[in-house]
């Protein structure tokens, strides 16, 4: 049953109104004046019976007064003006009723012509959905709505339902748009950075002018936690720390994760003998601590440092004065987490190049992944690869064309590679709501009580912001069907190749099925690779995300939908410097965007299109690493690439 935004006056039970006609109103004081001089005059010129039955004659003042009074004789002229202004008023009346009945009816005819339109573009949604969204707006809109409204309305709320796939109307636009631009050409710059005219900037973290040290100070392990992307990070913190120390780095150790669920360690995805030989001029590496070391209770005597008593992003002096004392103490320093223990500024020129050389040239995936990445990029590629420096870096010699394949002129296919994290872990961490009504709430409070349980105490015992400001905020992760609105408006076409990067996402295939509706060209790992390639990667999430990072790090265009996630800083810092200002990286101000997806009921295609352009040729802009920030993200600053200065014709 559907009801209508705005219910007929006509309708008692909506307006508040009774019928006109079933009303007797009470008359004006001039239409009494009337209708008593109608009856007078009426009166007069019949006989009257008195009580007695006496039939009396007529008064001849009456009369007198009633046919030779000027007064009486206006009054009489009166009466039928009064009568016909009153059939003029109920013919107004009538007139009025009947055009609010027939607009009535025509909002009504174009209400249910929108509703089924959108439910020939949204085929994934479910009808019930629509339903409900629109009584919730009518509720709100009639204050006296009826009680068969509100029953109706409640056990709509209370059945389950499927994810909600917002943004129905801007994603007909969106189909509509994508089919007309088939005949015309793309963007200038989508496939490109935005780069200053004057410079260009090449890789060098490789070069460097220093002595080796001999590590005497003692033995660093660090035990790093997080995803695959996290303790990379830790990693090649822990690289610096040891070089300012001097001390031994034990190859790192991977902390066993609730949410990651992986038991992967460094020699399961990086080579090992390939690390320790090529910083072996920076530091000392070593695969485990000495026999006399490995029985001390590091805990016991001090030698245990967790993140709680190490500050987020710590100067290089914090370490200098509180744990160079206990490594000369103990020999031994264990850092437990390790997650971002290390500043980006203030750091000696030396010891900001070495982060870059671990991260860019230090760190190489093991053969297995490097062989299955160049099957998912040469696939993507039309069976084609480019040979390019970062392929040669992530591939080692998987890189290398074929013969047979050498000989074919014909370019390798573009490929857009979009790292879409909307997981549950993602969506529980972040508090927003995403349209799934009561059971996505219970679902995601679930998962947030046994993964993320010191964010389920926040909630409880302090007030947090609401998940309409989070998301005005740009604290919200884009949903795919957002993901998949951005990309129409920056003009990639319904033809091209798009490569999904990420888990499970959650909301399974009715999130995902506004992307292929979109973008029907979309693959994944999953079917990429066949059930042999990828049942040596199954069930370590670690390895399957060090593939997603060759594939999108490789891809001609990267675009990433939450700007906070590790594998999209750190694939965008990898294009950026190895790229040559041909990989180009779409990086979303969500808090723009979510401004401009506000207006998703009324803004034009147009007006979308060309605000999202605007947004994200301001964020794509390359530039020089600001202060303080990572040179993981942004490798183009001095300590990590040259910068040359290109010659101006005059």
């Amino acid at each position: 049953m559907a009801f209508p935004d705005n219910p007929s006056p006509s309708t008692s039970a909506y307006s508040g109104e009774p019928h006109l006609q079933s009303i007797q109103m009470p008359p004006s004081p001039r239409e009494e004046s009337s209708n008593y001089v109608s009856r007078s005059h009426t009166s007069s010129s019949s006989p009257r019976t008195s009580p007695r039955g006496f039939v009396s004659q007529p008064s001849r003042l009456s009369v007198s007064s009633s046919s030779s009074s000027p007064s009486g004789s206006a009054l009489s002229r009166f009466a039928p003006r009064q009568s016909a202004k009153r059939k003029k008023s109920l013919v107004a009346q009538r007139r009025r009723k009947g055009i609010l009945i027939w607009s009535a009816v025509l909002a009504f005819f174009f209400l249910m012509n929108w509703w089924m339109f959108s439910r020939l573009q949204d085929p994934a949604s479910h009808p019930r959905r629509v339903g409900l969204d629109f009584l919730r707006r009518t509720a709100v809109s009639v204050s006296n709505s009826s009680s068969i409204l509100k029953d109706h309305l409640h056990n709509l709320t209370k059945s389950k339902r499927p994810h909600k796939v917002m943004l129905s109307r801007l994603r007909a636009l969106a189909a509509h748009a994508l089919a007309e631009a088939e005949r015309k050409p793309e963007p200038l710059d989508l496939w490109r950075e935005t780069l200053e005219p004057t410079t260009s900037w090449k890789p060098c973290a490789d070069q460097c002018s220093r002595e080796a040290i001999g590590g005497n100070n003692g033995y660093i392990l660090v035990s790093a936690n997080g995803g695959i992307n996290q303790q990379r990070v830790a990693i090649c913190n822990a690289v610096a720390i040891a070089r300012l120390l001097n001390a031994t780095l034990v190859i790192p150790k991977f902390l066993y994760n609730s949410v990651w669920k992986d038991v992967s360690q460094f020699s399961d995805i990086y080579q090992e003998e390939y690390f320790i030989n090529y910083l072996k001029d920076d530091i000392r590496i070593v695969k485990e601590l000495p026999v006399e070391l490995q029985s001390l209770d590091l805990e016991a005597v001090g030698s245990l440092v967790t993140d709680s008593e190490v500050i987020k992003e710590a100067k290089p002096s914090f370490y200098v004065k509180k744990i160079l004392p206990i490594l000369l103490k103990n020999g031994v320093v264990h850092f437990i987490g390790f997650g971002n223990r290390l500043s980006f500024d203030p750091v000696p020129f030396e010891l900001q190049r070495l982060r870059c050389r671990c991260n860019f040239h230090a760190l190489r995936f093991v053969e297995k992944i490097q062989e299955t990445g160049a099957l998912l990029v040469k696939r993507m590629h039309g069976n084609r690869l480019n040979a390019s420096l970062l392929e040669r870096n992530l591939l080692g010699h998987f890189a290398e064309q074929p013969i047979i394949m050498k000989a074919k002129k014909n370019k390798p296919s573009k490929y857009l590679a979009v790292h879409l994290r909307f997981e549950m872990d993602m969506a529980a961490y972040s508090m927003c709501y995403f349209g799934g009504g009561k059971e996505e709430e219970e679902e995601l409070e679930a998962y947030r009580e046994v993964h993320f349980p010191a964010l389920t105490h926040l909630r409880k015992t302090t007030k947090v912001p609401s998940a309409e400001f989070l998301r005005s905020e740009g604290q919200c992760p884009l949903t795919p069907e957002e993901a998949v609105l951005m990309l129409a408006a920056l003009g990639f076409k319904r033809s091209t190749q798009v490569y999904i990067a990420g888990a499970k996402i959650y909301g399974g295939k009715s999130r995902m099925a506004a992307i292929r509706h979109l973008y029907p060209r979309i693959a994944t790992k999953e079917t990429l690779l066949s059930a042999s390639e990828i049942e040596p990667f199954r069930n370590f999430s670690s390895q399957l995300a060090a593939l997603d990072f060759i594939a999108c790090a490789a891809s001609d265009a990267f675009a990433m939908t939450d700007s906070g996630s590790q594998l999209s800083s750190l694939v965008q810092g990898y294009r950026m410097y190895y790229g040559q200002g041909n990989l180009p990286s779409i990086r979303p101000n969500k808090r723009r965007l979510a401004s401009i997806f506000s207006r998703n009921a009324t803004i034009e295609w147009k007006e979308f299109e060309s605000r999202v352009r605007k947004l994200i040729r301001q964020t794509k802009q390359v530039i020089e690493r600001p202060l303080a920030r990572s040179v993981y993200r942004h490798p183009r600053c001095t300590e990590c690439m040259c910068k040359i200065e290109k010659m101006t014709s005059r």
